[in-house]
């Protein structure tokens, strides 16, 4: 009876046997080679987006209520976020207002927001551009009124805009964003002015009353872009 030789067989397990050799001593003592990494399949529809969304420690999250007066929290959130560069135009206008709601949740009822922005609006339009100022005697007086406004009224815009309380009840702030070119013709965008306001109760209802300006267009300061 005649066997078949074993050479080949013994041949291919010593070849294994040494490439399998090889590599383990590619591997560093005390770990063992890992299996080939398998890329999960991951559903967006199974990722609740606040997950995705989740603020820095240390930031209000999205929904929830400020407790404090924010302001200089307020700017320093809007300005370390992702904000369009200057010059964008009307198309970056949606990510100022977007950032600016991120750094500083809503915590007025929905009507006091409302009233506070269409004020606030007014209110800095006839600052910067003089139109309406007769409005509101008590935040323009007639001496400021003859004054020249600071900015063309073509190129004046309203980036972005929040109502929110500033540290009472009875005291709110409004933030606005800005752009406009002065009367020199030169254009900036990305400008910071706050209204404030305190609620008095007229003939039993409860308004919102602007506090007099401290300078022309108010307050203002530039959103540094990164």
């Amino acid at each position: 009876m005649t066997t078949t030789p074993r050479t080949p067989r013994l041949l291919l397990s010593t070849v294994i046997l040494a490439v399998a050799g090889v590599a383990l001593l590619g591997v560093p003592h005390g770990q063992e080679p890992s299996a080939p990494a398998v890329a999960p399949t991951v559903h967006a529809a199974t990722i609740p987006s606040s997950a995705a969304a989740a603020p820095p420690m240390g930031e209000p999250a999205a929904g929830a209520v400020a407790s404090v007066a924010p302001s200089a929290e307020t700017s320093s959130a809007v300005e370390s976020s992702v904000l369009p560069p200057h010059g964008e135009g009307v198309d970056g206008d949606a990510a100022v207002q977007r950032n600016l709601v991120a750094a500083w949740p809503a915590d007025l009822p929905a009507s006091d927001e409302r009233e506070l922005l269409t004020t606030g609006r007014a209110l800095l339009r006839a600052d910067a551009t003089g139109i309406d100022r007769a409005t509101w005697p008590d935040v323009f007086p007639e001496s400021s009124r003859a004054v020249a406004p600071a900015f063309a009224t073509a190129r004046f815009r309203i980036q972005a805009a929040i109502a929110r309380r500033d540290g009472s009840p009875d005291k709110a702030v409004v933030h606005l964003v800005w752009a406009g070119s002065d009367r020199g013709g030169t254009f900036t965008d990305l400008r910071i002015t706050d209204r404030h306001f305190t609620r008095t109760i007229k003939k039993g209802t409860a308004t919102w009353t602007p506090q007099p300006r401290t300078s022309p267009a108010g307050p203002t300061r530039q959103l540094p872009v990164r």
